[in-house]
């Protein structure tokens, strides 16, 4: 614009020149000639004489023609005017239409700027919503969450989370936080994977969809528990490109979901469906770990009572100045208290302090100690020894235990070699079930009856 104000400034000046200089010959120019046409004839002067003035013939041919200049430099001037003028409405209509069109970039510049921030504060919704979710592992926690945060965060109406049944037949609603919503959770709302609705839709396509309360899609909106809703936009939830349910987002305001709205929603959708899959994976393994702890457990158990009513004595005990065998009782009650508590007695003065000894949480034994002289409270240092001891005890009677099942399986294998050896030394159907009842007679002791007999099924029928 600068530019122009200069060149215009310029034609102007030039213009004003050009007519100062046509005004200037007009003016002058008429006066020279008729001096210069006075002094080519002679002039009386006071002295008495004439002084004739000649003037040569190219003198008198420029002023001849000198009106001709005069006006050439006129119409030059004029025609100067003239495209000065139209150079003047020209630049005028030029800087009208770059005024325009730099209040147009900038109208676009402030509209693409508004709509990046909105973008960045919607991406950064999805990072606050992701990073929140991503610590909770309860599937019954998780879902809620999901849904409260989706509508405070980005100020939806209804927000809903289906999941797909085991057969892939239907989504099931599992969370939402409309008052609406929960009334379609009471009654276990659910919808079939086709085009009859917009998350039946997009759970059988793998595809998101946005729908608006005109034309073809009004009839999805038919829904009383949902009577605000003007625009539902649901997303797939995806993990390994195997659809698990559906996010849908429905809003109160007419055409509220755009085609650009699909990018960050689907980015959204993606850190939902990994929070819920990494939830529903450690459900998984928090039930493989507490079955393989109970059945780890029942082992221990089987295993811990074969070794005890196999040991000569069940335990010792130590007076403060020998050590003796301990006589078998029963201490069920005593140690159904510590699987309960842990330790018994720490509350109050007692004269005794029992301790369980464990073993990947399975009681092996209790370690019990009484006081001589009545009642007393057991300080922190004396309970602190105990529990220690009671802790290195239980690996080393583990370790024991290990060491006396392995040496039975050493003796049980060596026995069956054994007995194949001697068994397969014979080719004789009698002399081979005499030798098996005479070798298993002998492994297993004189306690022991063993008979072998052949079985006809014929007869069994």
């Amino acid at each position: 614009m600068n530019v122009m104000k200069r060149s215009n400034q310029f034609l102007q000046t030039e213009t004003q020149r050009y007519a100062l200089v046509g005004t200037l010959f007009g003016l002058l120019f008429p006066i020279v000639a008729t001096l210069l046409r006075i002094a080519e004839s002679d002039l009386p002067l006071n002295l008495g004489s004439v002084i004739t003035i000649q003037l040569s013939d190219k003198l008198l041919w420029i002023i001849d023609t000198a009106p001709f200049f005069l006006g050439y430099f006129a119409s030059i001037a004029g025609r100067r005017q003239d495209i000065s003028q139209k150079l003047n409405i020209d630049l005028r209509q030029r800087e009208r239409e770059l005024d325009q069109t730099r209040a147009e970039l900038e109208q676009r510049i402030v509209d693409r700027t508004t709509a990046l921030e909105q973008r960045a504060n919607q991406l950064q919704a999805v990072s606050k919503v992701a990073h929140t979710i991503a610590s909770i592992q309860d599937m019954d926690l998780l879902l809620p969450v999901i849904t409260n945060l989706v509508s405070d965060r980005f100020g939806f109406y209804h927000t809903g989370i289906f999941l797909l049944d085991e057969k892939n037949e239907y989504a099931i609603l599992r969370a939402a936080n409309s008052a609406g919503g929960q009334n379609m959770l009471s009654r276990q709302h659910k919808l079939k994977l086709d085009i009859n609705s917009i998350v039946g839709y997009v759970t059988s396509r793998s595809e998101p969809r946005i729908a608006l309360d005109v034309g073809a899609d009004a009839v999805f909106f038919n829904n009383p528990d949902l009577p605000d809703t003007r625009s539902e936009m649901a997303l797939p939830l995806q993990v390994g490109g195997q659809v698990i349910g559906a996010l849908d987002i429905q809003s109160t305001k007419p055409n509220a979901f755009t085609e650009e709205d699909i990018n960050f929603a689907s980015i959204l959708a993606d850190q939902v469906a990994i929070a819920i899959e990494n939830a529903r994976l450690f459900k998984e393994a928090q039930t493989a770990l507490s079955a393989s702890e109970a059945t780890f457990s029942k082992y221990i158990k089987q295993e811990w009572s074969g070794f005890a009513g196999q040991s000569k004595n069940t335990g010792y005990v130590f007076d403060g100045t020998r050590t003796t065998a301990l006589d078998k009782k029963d201490n069920t009650e005593k140690v159904k208290t510590l699987a309960k508590t842990g330790r018994l007695s720490l509350e109050k003065n007692t004269s005794e302090l029992t301790v369980p000894i464990k073993f990947r949480g399975q009681t092996v034994g209790i370690l019990d100690v009484k006081s001589k002289k009545g009642n007393r409270q057991w300080t922190p240092d004396e309970i602190t020894l105990l529990e220690a001891a009671a802790e290195r005890a239980a690996f080393a009677l583990e370790n024991a235990r290990l060491v006396e099942s392995a040496q039975r399986r050493a003796l049980r294998e060596r026995a069956i070699g054994e007995i194949s050896t001697k068994i397969g030394a014979v080719s004789d159907l009698e002399a081979i079930m005499q030798t098996a009842v005479e070798e298993l007679g002998r492994k297993i002791g004189s306690a022991a009856e063993v008979t072998l007999e052949l079985v006809n099924e014929e007869d069994n029928k």
